[in-house]
């Protein structure tokens, strides 16, 4: 390499071309410039990729019993505890014990039933220590759907009377597609069950414009929702979250799921009150 070097400086000298002088070193930027390009480079940079930020557990209602199901718990002093009544209005024959009471009602993903609809948030109700006790289990990861319906059915008992409105055209059936699909035991397939929307329909049918729970909550309770979140719109809620949105239209969802059980607390102490009054074979 040497013996190369010197022969090309020899041709160079010959020609009459003089070697190009190194270039002069570069002066030193100013503190002020340096800093100021540094922070531009800065800048031009692309931005880090950002980390999904946690959410904040005080942001959802309840509290975190298992990873991604909130249990949210409150009691009423209204309606009453019932005294215990003759459930012939809802074709029942027996004498039902209020402590075997348990009013339910869910959120779901859609109104279409199947397998592709699941419940994310079951609300129950009893009559416990002369209050009406009220518990909401609310998942917030799809993985937690299994540990939601253990807790729920730890909540039953064999002799546990089931209390809904329409539940057994939709809360139930879709309950027990979800307890096969996770391939458990369905602990409300055995249960006695008080749908309220029938012996509704068999008193009022024709005498109201309809029998939606919120028509009977009006007519017979006095009840008229300010700033409820229509049933209609919990699944946009529930999916924004877990998309990333915030949490409070799931506080909303759940207020709607807790008037929804206390209206069912107070429709069936109408009719365990009155019970021939209730009957639609009654005089009136």
């Amino acid at each position: 390499m040497s013996a190369l070097a010197d022969k090309l400086r020899g041709l160079r000298r010959q020609a009459g071309v003089t070697a190009p002088a190194p270039p002069a070193p570069r002066p030193a930027l100013p503190d002020n410039v340096a800093a100021l390009l540094g922070v531009r480079r800065r800048a031009q940079a692309p931005a880090p990729t950002q980390r999904h930020r946690a959410r904040e557990p005080d942001t959802l209602p309840g509290r975190s019993i298992a990873p991604g199901l909130q249990l949210i718990e409150q009691a009423h002093a209204w309606p009453p505890t019932p005294p215990a009544f003759d459930a012939c209005f809802a074709r029942l024959a027996e004498v039902i014990a209020p402590e075997r009471l348990l009013l339910f009602d869910t959120e779901t993903t859609g109104l279409a039933g199947g397998t592709g609809t699941r419940a994310f948030m079951i609300g129950a109700a009893d009559w416990h220590q002369g209050k009406l006790r009220e518990r909401q289990l609310l998942i917030t990861t799809l993985g937690a759907e299994a540990a939601m319906l253990d807790h729920f059915a730890s909540w039953l008992r064999p002799d546990t009377v089931l209390v809904s409105y329409n539940g057994k055209s939709y809360d139930a059936p879709l309950l027990k597609t979800r307890y096969r699909l996770h391939q458990r035991a369905c602990p409300i397939a055995d249960l006695a069950h008080i749908d309220l929307l029938h012996p509704v329909r068999r008193r009022w049918r024709g005498v109201w414009e309809n029998c939606r729970l919120a028509t009977v909550e009006r007519q017979l309770l006095q009840v008229v929702r300010d700033d409820d979140l229509p049933g209609a719109e919990a699944p946009a809620a529930w999916l924004g979250y877990l998309r990333g949105g915030s949490a409070a239209p799931l506080q909303r969802v759940a207020k709607h799921n807790s008037q929804d059980l206390r209206s069912l607390a107070g429709i069936l102490l109408r009719f365990a009150d009155h019970p021939s009054a209730m009957d639609a074979t009654a005089p009136r």
